[in-house]
């Protein structure tokens, strides 16, 4: 199996547990050793929605939420807008998204993962909701025409691909002249050893890489984007990270110097021209 399909199928596991868990009662994230380094910690994926930003989302909804951001806060979306949220999860982004977009809009949410397609189905059905829809598919071919949609959004998912450079090209593609792109993801800012950053990704961005915030202007640009830019939301600090280092045998205070303020999340905007 080549790399690109060994992520794949690892991050469908990861979802597929994650979903298992919330629809047996528990919560998506799970502890801090080797085996479950990939679901994340409150450093990242706590306190992200407001209570009356999550009010009338079901609550199996906000649990499954595996996310670094809030990226429908920051998308400035509109009423009878037309939005696309890649890795969709158990729905909660397109949730939100939708009551935004509402009257006249819709919300499509995207995820390869059957046990996570199913959670935001219920998800939807419990909140009510009509003008979602969920969509099964890989975020490197979304399966909607060109010019579909208004805004792209994701939350802390296109780190996970391994093929970035493809996620953006579709994107892009679907994207109507005019269209935004406003993902939270998780971006390095600066130079980090492989081995350290190996560890850190671990414990912040799960089975594939964060790009470089350089990296990701240029794949950006490279597929026709415009107006980019990249506003930190959360910047991860070692000693969020020292139980899970620790795990690993690692002396998080060694390291401090090559890691400290390198690893974020951040709000990413760019702009299909019109």
């Amino acid at each position: 199996m080549s790399e690109r399909n060994n992520i794949r199928e690892a991050v469908k596991e990861k979802y597929g547990e994650a979903a298992s868990r919330v629809s047996s009662g528990g919560a998506a994230s799970c502890g801090t050793s080797a085996s479950s380094a990939c679901c994340g910690g409150d450093p990242i994926t706590g306190n992200l929605y407001r209570a009356e930003q999550t009010a009338g989302i079901p609550e199996q909804a906000v649990l499954a939420s595996l996310g670094c951001g809030n990226p429908t806060a920051l998308a400035e979306l509109k009423a009878g807008e037309i939005v696309l949220d890649l890795g969709s999860g158990g729905g909660i982004d397109v949730l939100l998204s939708a009551k935004r977009v509402s009257p006249g809009g819709k919300a499509y949410g995207l995820d390869m993962t059957d046990e996570m397609l199913a959670l935001a189905r219920e998800n939807k059905k419990k909140a009510g909701v009509d003008n979602v829809e969920f969509l099964k598919g890989e975020i490197e071919n979304i399966p909607l025409p060109e010019n579909a949609v208004d805004v792209v959004i994701s939350n802390c998912v296109i780190n996970l691909s391994a093929d970035k450079d493809k996620v953006l090209a579709e994107a892009f593609r679907v994207l109507r002249p005019g269209g935004r792109f406003a993902v939270s993801d998780v971006v390095v800012r600066g130079d980090v050893p492989a081995e350290i950053r190996k560890n850190i990704e671990l414990w912040v961005g799960c089975v594939a890489g964060a790009l470089k915030d350089s990296e990701y202007i240029t794949k950006l640009k490279a597929a026709g984007f415009e107006e980019v830019t990249i506003e930190p939301t959360r910047v991860y600090k070692v000693a969020d990270a020292r139980q899970f280092l620790s795990a690993q045998g690692i002396d998080a205070d060694s390291i401090a110097a090559e890691v400290e303020g390198k690893f974020m999340s951040a709000f990413i905007r760019a702009k299909k021209a019109g």
